[in-house]
């Protein structure tokens, strides 16, 4: 995803989910897109912006209306089975941050 997500004015909420990918694909892109394409038809989503270098380090980050719009996609059960093949395979290490976006300038 090359894009900047297209936000409404704050508050809203971001989930920066920081990773270090182990080798291979083993069906991560599969995944990657799937999940990109499920979470954008969730209750609250408004965006999503990621990056990821050749050494395996990305960055994720989704834009929530609300707290429980993060919760739901949290619980979805698509989501769930993702969220456990990434500490399986796919993650040598990850960390979730959830921030309250309350001020936000662009160019």
């Amino acid at each position: 995803m090359s894009q900047i997500a297209k936000t409404p004015a704050p508050p809203y909420y971001a989930v920066i989910f920081t990773s270090i990918r182990t080798e291979g694909d083993q069906g991560y892109g599969q995944m990657a897109e799937q999940m990109a394409a499920l979470a954008s038809q969730q209750p609250g989503f408004l965006g999503v912006e990621s990056a990821r270098e050749g050494d395996g380090a990305g960055i994720t980050v989704s834009y929530w209306e609300s707290l429980d719009a993060i919760k739901s996609w949290r619980e979805h059960s698509v989501h769930q089975i993702a969220q456990e093949k990434g500490r399986e395979i796919w993650y040598g290490s990850y960390t979730t941050r959830i921030c309250k976006v309350e001020r936000e300038y662009s160019f």
